[in-house]
């Protein structure tokens, strides 16, 4: 595993952990991921006609689609604009966690392929 790709998943995975959202916003999430359908879903919610290789970037992306939300979740009431829409919200953050779990469970697999050193 190059050094480059590791350190992109660390950082990425860094940027999920510092973020805080409302319990009740994890807790939907966490429980669409059951039904999450990676080739229907993914495309949808990033509006692409084919579905994107898993990995970092489209964690990323998928981070800054949900600071979008956060950011129109906070948005005072008198603002105009975009509206947030919870269902949106919730479908990027199942996005996200299963992406991010994806990402995750491909690293563990690298590592076990590695071949392990030989004590010298």
């Amino acid at each position: 595993m190059s050094c480059h790709f590791r350190d992109s998943i660390v950082s990425t995975l860094d940027a999920l952990a510092r973020a805080h959202r409302p319990k009740l916003l994890l807790r939907a999430a966490r429980m669409g991921t059951m039904e999450y359908r990676r080739e229907i879903d993914l495309r949808r919610i990033l509006s692409q006609p084919s579905t994107p290789a898993p990995g970092p970037a489209i964690v990323r992306r998928l981070i800054a689609l949900e600071a979008e939300q956060e950011m129109l979740r906070m948005r005072p009431c008198n603002e105009t604009g975009e509206t947030w829409r919870p269902a949106r919200h919730v479908d990027v953050m199942i996005a996200l966690m299963a992406e991010a779990r994806l990402m995750a469970e491909a690293v563990e697999v690298r590592a076990q392929l590695l071949p392990v050193p030989e004590a010298v």
